[in-house]
Formats: structure tokens, sequence, C-alpha cells
């Protein structure tokens, strides 16, 4: 698996550096605070040497789409305590059990089976998973999420579980060619949001936009964007 080691810590503090840069400016142009949005450091395919050199540079947060390469990666940054591990992939009904008990969030759940499932498996000693329901904006077959007109139902279904607490809306829309038709889909989940938001349950986070799109998603309400390639350069998808 390829990691940062040709870069060294270095590097990794320039992309990470660069990247906070793009996420400051593009808050500043959304007239909000720049530490309104959090970076998720997208560290699929990647090793945890590179991880780690993400930590030393300051990084906490970092999310991960497989989860048997995730459990290992996360045994072996074990030392770093306050490290918080995200899940963002598709979810397998084989694999609830493992991610319901190594990982802090999930931001792709859009089947109520498996908020049962991840809720029952949650370990008592640990607080409720963090949740953010994944919306299909986009209407593509191709991708996950739940149609709008679903996501109150399967947030009601979620909050019913002790194991799990709704955090917000994530959505992976279609790539678009410039920053305004970006903002397209962006602004649709934003304003579902507002829809669904309660006193009693804010959904603060709206997880959307990466590399290519963060300033857009930024400007359209993202309080976290998820970004890999940016940190940690090309993934090496031909990795095992």
């Amino acid at each position: 698996m390829e990691t940062l080691g040709a870069i060294g810590e270095d590097g990794t503090q320039t992309r990470l550096g660069e990247v906070q840069a793009r996420i400051q400016a593009a808050a500043e142009r959304a007239q909000r605070p720049p530490d309104s949005v959090a970076l998720l450091a997208v560290s699929k395919t990647h090793g945890a040497e590179a991880v780690r050199a993400a930590y030393a540079a300051g990084q906490r947060a970092f999310g991960e789409s497989y989860v048997q390469e995730a459990i290992e990666k996360i045994a072996l940054l074990a030392d770093l305590t306050d490290i918080q591990w995200h899940f963002i992939g598709r979810i397998q009904a084989n694999k609830t059990r493992q991610i319901a008990a190594r990982f802090d969030w999930v931001h792709g759940l859009s089947d109520p089976a498996h908020a049962s499932r991840l809720s029952e498996q949650r370990p008592g000693d640990l607080p409720p998973l963090k949740i953010c329901i994944q919306v299909n904006v986009s209407g593509e077959a191709s991708k996950g999420g739940v149609e709008p007109d679903a996501a109150a139902a399967l947030i009601a279904a979620c909050e019913a579980l002790p194991g799990l607490e709704v955090r917000g809306l994530m959505t992976l829309p279609a790539p678009a060619e410039d920053e305004d038709a970006q903002r397209v889909p962006f602004r649709t989940l934003r304003l579902l949001r507002d829809r669904l938001a309660t006193p009693s349950r804010p959904l603060d986070c709206l997880s959307m936009g990466m590399s290519d799109d963060l300033e857009a998603a930024i400007l359209e309400g993202a309080t976290l964007v998820r970004v890999g390639t940016a940190v940690f350069g090309p993934r090496p998808y031909n990795a095992g």
C-alpha cells in the first residue's frame, strides 16, 4: 500500500496547509468563520505511515471506505489515542459489527436495516455512533443514498435506536464542470437539512464536498469536507 514516505512529514504539512488555505478562502467568500468547516482527510488505500504523517502535521479526522483495510490501519495507529475514524464507504450487512466497533462516525447510512444492526452491535462502553444520512440529491442510479423525500423517515428510525446519534446529512453528487453547477446539489442538501432540522435535532453536520468541489460545498454550507487526493496525492487503486 502506498504511503507518504516519499513526501515525508514536511510534504504532508504543506499539502494540509494548502487544503486548509482553500477552506479558509472559501469560508471567507461565504462570510463564515474558517473554523466552521472541518477537514476529513480521506486516507483510504494509503498506508498507516501516511496517516501518521498527516497526524503529525495536525490532522485528527480520517475517512476510510474499506473495512478490512481500515481495521488493520486502526490497529497500527492505536497509540494515537485522539484520532477520529469516519467510515465513508458503502455499508455491507456482513461488515456492520466491525464498523460499529471500530469507527466514531458513519457518513453513508441509507438503509434502516443497516441502522438497526449498527445500533445493536455498537459496544456498550462506547458512545453512540455518530451518523450522517446519505441523500441521493442527483438521482443517479449508481449512487447510494435515500431520495430526499425519504430522509425524514430514516432519521426518525435512527433516532429510535439507542446506539446511534444522527448528526446530519451527506451527499456525493455527480461531477460538474463549473462552480455554479457544483453548487446546485449542495444547495439542495442544505435546504433539505434546513427543513428537517429541529432545536433538539439540529443536524449540524453537512458532509459534502471533496478535492475538486470543496469551495462550492463550503459556499453552500458544508461543515465537513472529505478530501483525499489533495492531502495524500493520487490513490493507488491497485493496492491490495
